[in-house]
């Protein structure tokens, strides 16, 4: 009778711990939206545009060439002309602790780098693809894993650029935009017509996608680019296998299609605040590939303007740079990155976990630009380049972090957070150790403005705790 008694027990206690476990489980549900969750609050990464246009640096046979990490199509290169970079190809200054450490110092969270870009190179040892750095060039190292370890050493997320729709190393991808065959590789494969997407998609896409997301460890991002003639299908089917490989992995919006979990603002940023995950991936110089020729370097104070309009609206900001074809990254991208991250090691708690607030913004004077002045594909920067003060609002509880951008005068007046609208407790300067002298009414909150912080990036941060 005891022994009935005990496993009656026993087997209670198993229904319990199960109905449990059940009841604590995650559905794939809540688990991809702590996985949105997680990528929102990290606000800040980092871009890579690295390849074989890395090594040309701007010149092809002694002269500047066209279209920057373009240029082949650009140049109107067949394969084998281009793909004679691969010989001299050789990036023993490659450093990928480096790498990470700068991005990390900056205050980034995580870094996406091109793992195979138009030009069809893959910067990796593709399996069945022998046209890729391990196979071609002298440098005869996988990079990519090389990195993958690094980010898992320094607790950086890594993700991975993959261009879906263009592909001029394979003979089976057309191209739509903006005519007919404009961004396809015509000179070795001039039958569009003859091309078809799904032996690619096959041959080349799914197997690469496979191989990036097995064999590197976690990825916390799938970046892909140009879908031009994907099917819906295929869209489904690869975000699909996607998910089943790594199911902690967001994909943005260009696996095509309507698909994705994040949307892309490429060279520019929203006119408004929008509250679904969004991305704003914006160079740091001209280019994204690195080019010698290229002197439009972003000021680090423009880099800050930037990263808190985009935190402010809603989004994350993905800042690119282009490494040189040593393995190295140039001493300008260098320098800024220290900037930020000196910016970031005293304000970032308003960056990192933050929602907009009730208005983006005051006082907001921005640079307009029409759509006929936008350039198109290549030269395509269509972000504000003006210095003028202004407030933005970011929120996390009942803080409201408050940046005045550039602000050079004594005193502030906040009018959105008026007397009459809120209730503040307390007001804090973040990195100063003097107390902010502060009064509220029904016209605003006036603080003073105590210039005790380093000015090289003039954008300060008040952390406003509201009752």
């Amino acid at each position: 009778m005891k022994d009935l008694r005990f496993k009656f027990l026993i087997g209670i206690a198993i229904c319990l711990i199960a109905f449990c476990s059940i009841g604590n489980a995650q559905t794939p549900a809540a688990t991809a939206d702590a996985q949105m969750q997680q990528w929102r609050d990290a606000k800040f990464g980092l871009f890579l545009h690295w390849g074989l246009y890395s090594q040309a640096a701007g010149d092809w046979k002694g002269k500047p060439y066209k279209g920057n990490e373009h240029f082949m199509i650009y140049e109107k290169l067949s394969l084998k002309e281009y793909g004679s970079l691969a010989k001299d190809f050789n990036p023993t200054s490659f450093d990928a602790g480096k790498w990470v450490k700068a991005a990390k110092q900056a205050g980034m969270k995580y870094i996406i780098i091109t793992s195979k870009h138009h030009d069809g190179f893959a910067m990796f040892n593709s399996h069945t693809n022998d046209y890729n750095i391990v196979k071609q060039t002298p440098f005869k190292r996988d990079p990519l894993k090389e990195l993958a370890d690094s980010c898992k050493a320094y607790g950086m997320k890594l993700g991975f650029y993959y261009s879906l729709g263009r592909d001029w190393e394979d003979p089976d991808v057309a191209t739509d935009w903006p005519t007919k065959g404009a961004r396809s590789n015509v000179v070795d494969y001039p039958n569009e017509d003859a091309k078809d997407f799904s032996k690619y998609f096959e041959r080349k896409v799914k197997p690469q996608v496979k191989q990036l997301l097995s064999e590197y460890g976690p990825v916390s991002v799938i970046w892909f680019d140009t879908p031009e003639r994907i099917s819906k299908p295929q869209s489904e089917e690869l975000y699909a296998m996607v998910k089943s490989l790594q199911p902690n992995c967001v994909v943005n919006n260009r696996v095509g299609n309507g698909l994705g979990d994040f949307k892309v603002s490429e060279q520019q940023i929203t006119d408004k605040t929008d509250n679904q995950p969004w991305e704003s991936c914006i160079t740091m110089s001209k280019g994204w590939g690195y080019n010698k020729h290229d002197t439009e370097w972003k000021s680090p104070e423009l880099i800050v303007r930037q990263l808190v309009e985009v935190v402010c609206k809603g989004g994350n900001l993905l800042l690119n740079i282009g490494p040189k074809g040593d393995g190295t990254f140039p001493p300008q991208a260098i320098e800024r990155l220290k900037a930020v991250g000196k910016w970031m090691n005293i304000n970032s708690e308003a960056i990192y976990g933050t929602r907009p607030w009730m208005v983006a913004g005051e006082q907001i004077s921005e640079v307009a630009l029409s759509s006929s002045a936008i350039k198109i594909d290549v030269d395509n920067d269509a972000t504000s380049t003006a210095i003028l003060p202004d407030i933005y609002f970011a929120a996390k509880g009942k803080v409201i972090y408050v940046f005045a951008r550039s602000w050079k005068e004594p005193a502030i007046n906040i009018k959105s957070i008026s007397a009459d609208k809120f209730t503040v407790v307390k007001v804090t300067l973040l990195g100063a150790k003097t107390a902010v002298k502060w009064e509220q009414n029904k016209n605003g909150l006036n603080c003073s403005v105590p210039f005790v912080l380093p000015d090289e990036i003039p954008v300060y941060v008040f952390k406003v705790q509201l009752k």
